[in-house]
């Protein structure tokens, strides 16, 4: 049965997904999703696997003006199918953010996250009034690669040592899409 309250704060409906901010009473949710999804996600993504861990991470996100975080929820039964953030926001002559995300196990590989995705930069580059949002990847996380790529990003180059994820120096591919790559898109 779907969560009606849930999708009623919902940013953008598409066809099987919705969007919608963090909320407190999502911990356990996510948190349990996090931790049955270590196997998608290691060794690229930590998302918070504890409900407290959640809570301090869904807070900076609704709290620091520089990130906004969305979860990407099933229109058939209001799971959370994972989240979208965009992170490192500057206005200004850049208007750009970092995208991070990570699908759950079991909405992993059913298109979910592409179509959330998709609502997510209808709301990057309407609402929130960007122009530009870059996904950083290490070149291994072939799945994140394919989601990027299928939204239409495009590969702008390569950054040796780039983040320090899991106790080392990471090299990543860097990824973007402006507003005017997008139909409809601002610029």
């Amino acid at each position: 049965m779907p969560d009606t309250r849930a999708a009623a704060t919902a940013l953008a409906t598409g066809e099987r997904t919705f969007i919608r901010p963090f909320r407190g009473e999502d911990a356990d949710e996510f948190s349990a999703s996090a931790r049955e999804s270590r196997h998608l996600h290691r060794p690229w993504l930590f998302p918070p696997d504890q409900p407290d861990a959640y809570a301090a991470y869904a807070t900076r996100l609704s709290d620091d003006r520089d990130r906004h975080g969305f979860l990407v929820c099933s229109r058939f039964d209001g799971r959370i199918a994972g989240f979208i953030n965009v992170n490192n926001i500057v206005m200004g002559a850049l208007r750009g953010g970092a995208l991070g995300y990570g699908a759950f196990a079991h909405a992993a590989g059913r298109g979910l996250m592409s179509e959330g995705l998709g609502l997510v930069m209808g709301q990057v580059f309407g609402p929130l009034g960007l122009h530009r949002l870059e996904a950083c990847i290490q070149p291994t996380n072939t799945a994140s690669i394919a989601l990027v790529r299928r939204a239409g990003f495009r590969l702008e180059g390569f950054s040796p040592d780039f983040l320090f994820i899991d106790g080392a120096w990471r090299d990543h591919e860097r990824w973007a899409i402006t507003s005017d790559m997008v139909p409809g898109g601002a610029s």
